[in-house]
């Protein structure tokens, strides 16, 4: 703290006459008596006639000498030096990603708290006519103050932020903040963050209109983290467990390794391990995981007496979601057919298997059957989806008319999702048998001039379509629409999993989710119990608001009724936010160091300080009026005190 008026403190001196007032005896005036006798006790004290008196206790000197000193403070105008920005605009970006989460500042502060401390001193010392933009940069930048000089609006919105729990898009954000600069005659842009702006902290060339300054913030290194867990669960073996942990401080950590398995609350695993400095520790276990699970949570804590530091606790967590490979299983029943291997191999999620005409359908049960110019024997179909393609005899689903070559006129029944895309106009179909479904069960899907082409629907929970005419009788699997066709009848038949993903979900990740076709409403749990419903308007959509850790839900509903729900882990596996080790910023291959030295401002508080010496006026009347309060009928006991003030 330094001060504009060092010579105020001359008032101070003002103190020794007040306190010399305290300690002055009041002289008494002599008088001429008859007797001395009464007044023989008073004579003996010596000091009557001395003018000063011992400095006893007061609490109006006391509060009277804290006046003075405050008001002196005042007038020395006191001042800490802080950093300043001037320029016509500034654009302010407060780093709000999950290193700032740590709690390595002084007073037990975050680095985000601090950030908004920061910001608010660059808010303070704008120069007059200075108008400010404030970006919040998270996975997605958000302008929590658009360009104003009002500093009330500015620091309002910064009080408000909240730091996130993701990397940040700062090539987004810093995109923005030059965008609103293109035109301003004079421009900053002001970064406050602890320098963990990506992978390598080093961001492509930007075309800024003005400067970029640094206002750095975190201390510490020191952090451990889960970054990386995953389980497979593979049939006929035990489940496989991998996790590793990196330690990204300067000495060892001994840590405890939790693991849980779905809602038990008791760990199945509990394990001591030391992880060391700037360094990893994998841990890999065929025996860790001895019973049936699909949700793993595992959670690291520093052991007792440890040397070691974790200032970042968002990464002492880690989830992941165990399931079945997911691909769907086809039994194709024919003597060869390299138009049908060909098109299964190409559909991703399919695992199919091949079985001889006429011989017994294998034990095992599959997802979809297809019969390629066969039936079963005595024609019993399995009770499961079924393509057959050029059936051989009429069954007790359908019943097939005489060959026909009258293949014109193809039609596609209109609006129908299973032929999405598809489109017949230069298929060319040899012959045919046109078909008809026994019942109501089967609808034509695509017609010919001679009858049915492709008959589709549901029966007793099954599902079936039928192709009545050979492949190898037209050039349908040369046309480009025949992949399609295929994958929209597979799609039909087993639908694949609703999320498209690996199963490995950072924060800010986005989710392919592809829901069934007679799905109209999503439905999603966040971890924090939250549920979000969406109508569902298109056959693919995209989840991006993975900004927190934990666990999610996912639902798929026809109204009411539930078709499909699934769950998956978003984690925070970053390299670049658990290393929260304080770092410079490259732009461009610039490095942008916190050199705020090169433009300071003062920031004084006298104005705070006089406030206090007025408050403390206030409480020195009160206590001067107080004690001169005369006796009352309530209280005849009080004496009247004259106090003494100055």
């Amino acid at each position: 703290m330094s001060f504009l008026a060092p010579l105020a403190f001359l008032g101070a001196l003002i103190a020794i006459p007040i306190l010399l007032l305290y300690m002055l005896r009041l002289r008494r005036r002599e008088v001429l008596i008859s007797s001395t006798f009464l007044w023989r006790q008073i004579v003996q004290d010596k000091e009557a006639n001395t003018p000063w008196q011992r400095l006893r206790r007061n609490l109006l000197l006391l509060l009277q000498l804290l006046i003075l000193a405050l008001l002196v403070l005042a007038l020395a105008r006191p001042f800490i030096t802080v950093p300043t920005f001037g320029g016509q605009q500034t654009a302010l970006l407060i780093d709000a990603t999950a290193s700032m989460n740590a709690i390595d500042e002084t007073d037990g502060l975050s680095r985000f708290e601090m950030a908004k401390r920061r910001a608010l001193e660059v808010i303070d010392t704008l120069s007059a006519g200075s108008v400010v933009t404030v970006i919040r940069v998270g996975t997605l930048p958000e302008v929590a103050a658009s360009y104003t000089s009002d500093r009330t609006q500015l620091q309002a919105a910064i009080n408000q932020l909240q730091p996130g729990t993701g990397e940040g898009d700062w090539l987004a954000a810093l995109t923005l903040a030059a965008a609103g600069g293109a035109n301003a005659e004079e421009f900053n842009i002001v970064i406050i963050s602890d320098g963990g702006l990506g992978e390598e902290t080093n961001l492509p060339a930007i075309a800024i209109p003005g400067e970029i300054r640094l206002i750095a913030v975190g201390q510490s290194a020191d952090n451990i983290a889960i970054s990386a867990l995953a389980a497979r669960n593979l049939p006929g073996e035990p489940p496989q467990l991998f996790a590793q942990l990196t330690n990204y401080g300067a000495v060892d950590a001994e840590v405890i390794f939790s693991l849980r398995v779905d809602d038990d609350p008791i760990p199945l695993v509990s394990e001591r391990y030391v992880v060391p400095a700037n360094g990893m520790q994998s841990i890999v276990s065929t025996d860790a995981l001895n019973q049936a699970f699909e949700v793993l949570q595992a959670e690291i804590t520093l052991s007792v007496n440890n040397q070691a530091n974790d200032y970042l606790s968002l990464d002492n967590q880690a989830w992941s979601i165990t399931r079945d490979s997911g691909d769907r299983t086809v039994l194709v029943v024919t003597a060869g057919n390299l138009f049908l291997e060909q098109v299964l191999r190409s559909i991703p999620g399919v695992t199919f298997f091949t079985a001889e005409p006429g011989s017994p359908l294998p034990t095992q049960t599959y997802d979809l059957y297809i019969f390629d110019n066969t039936l079963p024997i005595d024609a019993e179909l399995p009770n499961s989806d079924m393509l057959i393609i050029n059936p051989p005899s009429s069954t007790a689903l359908f019943t097939l008319g005489a060959e026909s070559d009258q293949t014109e006129n193809i039609q596609l029944a209109a609006g129908d999702e299973r032929l999405a895309f598809v489109d017949f106009t230069n298929v060319n179909i040899l012959k045919f048998r046109p078909i008809e479904a026994i019942g109501a069960w089967g609808t034509p899907l695509i017609t010919a001039q001679g009858g049915t082409l492709l008959l589709a629907g549901e029966t007793a929970g099954k599902q079936i379509a039928v192709l009545p005419f050979n492949l190898r009788d037209s050039d349908l699997p040369l046309q480009i629409t025949y992949p399609i066709l295929m994958t929209n009848l597979l799609n039909w038949f087993t639908p694949s999993e609703v999320l498209v993903s690996d199963g490995t979900l950072n924060i800010g990740d986005e989710v392919v989710i592809r829901p069934p076709l007679e799905a109209n409403i999503m439905r999603i749990t966040m971890p924090s119990g939250v549920v979000q419903d969406y109508t569902i308007e298109r056959n693919t959509l995209i989840f991006s608001e993975t900004d927190a850790p934990g666990i999610y839900t996912l639902e798929v509903f026809n109204n009411s009724e539930l078709l499909q729900a699934e769950t998956f882990a978003v984690n925070l596996f970053s390299p670049s936010e658990s290393n929260i080790a304080p770092r410079t910023v490259t732009i461009g291959g610039t490095v942008i160091s916190a050199e705020i030295e090169e433009e300071l401002g003062q920031r004084e508080f006298w104005n705070w300080i006089a406030l206090a010496a007025l408050l403390m006026l206030l409480i020195e009347w009160y206590v001067y009026h107080r004690q001169l309060q005369i006796p009352t009928l309530l209280n005849p006991s009080r004496q009247v005190v004259r106090p003494r003030r100055v």
